[in-house]
C-alpha cells in the first residue's frame, strides 16, 4: 500500500518530493493510521473490559492515543503545506517537526499512565479471565501493528518525514507491548499467578523510554542540528567542481522544514580574474543548486594569487596552526605591509570543543606566526563551524 500511495501521490522526482506531495502522502498515511488504531482500540477495549485485564485496556487506550497522534500528524502535514506569507517567508514546514514532537510527547505520557495503572493493579490485584477472545484480539493486533510499522517507515523514508518515522517507531513499540501482554496472559493462565500488572509495568517503562528518545530526535531539527554530512560534502564538492573556484568556506545550512533548506557559503576566486566572469560562475553554481531544490546564496571572496609571498605565507600558517589542533582551518588571508610591520589579516575556524577561548586561540596563533614572520601583527577573526567537516 505504501508503494501505491507513493505512485499516486508523488507527481515528480521521488528523490526530491515537493511540499505539496509530502502533504498528500502524510495525509494519506495519517488517515490509514486513524482508521486502524480506532478499530484496534474498540476491539481491545471491549475484550479487556470483558475479562478484567488492566494491561489489555491500557493497550486499548494506547491505540486511542495512537489515533490521536495520527490526527495531530494529519494536522501537521496540512499546516506544513501552507505557502509562505509575509510573516513566514520561509513557509510553514516546521509544523511537521512540531507535530512529531507532540506525537513523541503523547507516547511518553501514555507510557507513564500505563505504569501507574499497572502498579495499581499489582497493589490491588483483581482476577483476570484469559481465554480465546484475548488471544485472537492480541494476535490480530500484533499483525496489524507490524504492518503499520512497515507502512509508516517506508513512507517516512521515502519523503524524509521524522513524523512518519516516529509513528513507525510507535507502532513497533505497540507490537512489543501487545506481545508482552500476550505472553503475560499465557504465563498467567499456565501458572495461576496473575502477571497482568507486572507486564504492564515493563511495557510502560519501555514505552516511556521510546517516547523520550523520540522527543530527543524531533527536538534536534527545531533546535538547529548540524546538517547531514553527506549534504555538506555534496555542496562543497559541487562548488569546487566549477572552473576558477579556489576554495569555499563559511557554509551555513538552515532547515525550515523537510524540503525547505536554505544555505549560504563563501567562494574563493582569483582576484586577478575578470569579476564579471567570476560573478557569472557564482550565478551558475547557485542555479545548479536551485535546480536540485536547494536555495544556496554564495558570497564572492577575491583571493590574491599572483603574489608568491602571500601564497607561501597562507600555506605555511595553515600548516603550522595544526600543531594547536588538527581541525583548525584559515581563510581570507591578506596582508597590509607597512614600514615597521605587516598586518596579517585572516579568519580561523575553531571547533566547538576546543579548550582554548577565542583570545587564547588568537595569542597561540600569533606566537606561531611570529616565529617565522617576526614583523607580522596578526588580525584574526575567530569563526565557528556550523557544519560537519568535509
Amino acid at each position: 500500500m505504501a508503494q501505491w500511495i507513493l505512485k499516486h501521490f508523488v507527481s515528480g522526482d521521488s528523490e526530491n518530493v515537493s511540499p505539496k506531495d509530502r502533504s498528500r502522502v502524510g495525509t494519506a498515511a495519517s488517515i490509514v493510521g486513524i482508521i486502524a488504531n480506532i478499530a484496534l482500540c474498540l476491539m481491545k477495549g471491549l475484550v479487556g473490559l470483558m475479562v478484567g485485564s488492566v494491561s489489555i485496556v491500557a493497550d486499548a487506550v494506547n491505540n486511542l492515543s495512537d489515533a490521536s497522534s495520527n490526527i495531530i500528524s494529519f494536522l501537521g502535514f496540512k499546516l506544513a503545506s501552507r505557502p509562505a506569507d509575509d510573516k513566514h517567508p520561509y513557509g510553514h514546514g516546521r509544523y511537521e517537526y512540531l507535530s512529531g514532537l507532540v506525537v513523541a510527547t503523547l507516547v511518553s505520557a501514555i507510557g507513564i499512565e500505563l505504569v501507574l495503572t499497572s502498579v495499581d493493579k499489582i497493589v490491588h490485584p483483581q482476577p483476570t479471565d484469559f481465554g480465546i477472545p484475548v488471544i485472537v484480539v492480541l494476535v490480530l493486533s500484533i499483525f496489524i501493528k507490524l504492518w503499520l510499522a512497515h507502512f509508516n517507515r517506508a513512507l517516512g523514508r521515502a519523503i524524509s518525514s521524522t513524523t512518519l518515522e516516529a509513528t513507525a517507531v510507535d507502532a513497533r513499540n505497540d507490537v512489543i507491548s501487545t506481545a508482552g501482554v500476550l505472553v503475560a496472559a499465557a504465563l498467567s493462565d499456565a501458572t495461576g499467578f496473575d502477571l497482568d500488572g507486572w507486564a504492564g509495568v515493563v511495557i510502560g517503562a519501555f514505552v516511556i523510554f521510546s517516547g523520550l528518545s523520540l522527543i530527543r530526535d524531533t527536538l534536534n531539527p527545531l533546535l538547529g542540528q548540524a546538517p547531514d554530512p553527506a549534504l555538506v560534502k555534496h555542496i562543497h564538492d559541487t562548488i569546487m567542481s566549477y572552473p576558477g573556484v579556489l576554495g569555499t568556506h563559511d557554509l551555513m545550512v538552515h532547515d525550515y522544514g523537510p524540503g525547505r533548506l536554505v544555505a549560504s557559503a563563501h567562494v574563493e576566486m582569483a582576484a586577478e580574474e575578470n569579476p564579471m566572469e567570476s560573478h557569472d560562475t557564482i550565478d551558475n553554481i547557485e542555479e545548479h543548486f536551485r535546480q536540485e531544490g536547494l536555495i544556496v546564496i554564495l558570497h564572492y571572496d577575491p583571493i590574491v594569487t599572483n603574489d608568491e609571498s602571500v601564497k607561501t605565507m597562507r600555506g605555511w600558517i595553515a600548516e603550522a596552526i595544526l600543531s594547536i589542533d588538527s581541525r583548525l582551518t584559515i581563510h581570507d588571508l591578506r596582508t597590509v605591509p607597512g614600514p615597521t610591520h605587516t598586518n596579517v589579516i585572516f579568519d580561523v575556524v575553531r571547533p566547538h570543543d576546543l579548550p582554548l577561548d577565542d583570545d587564547e586561540l588568537r595569542d597561540a596563533i600569533s606566537k606561531i606566526v611570529t616565529t617565522r614572520y617576526p614583523n607580522a601583527i596578526c588580525k584574526i577573526t575567530v569563526d565557528s563551524s556550523y557544519v560537519s567537516a568535509v
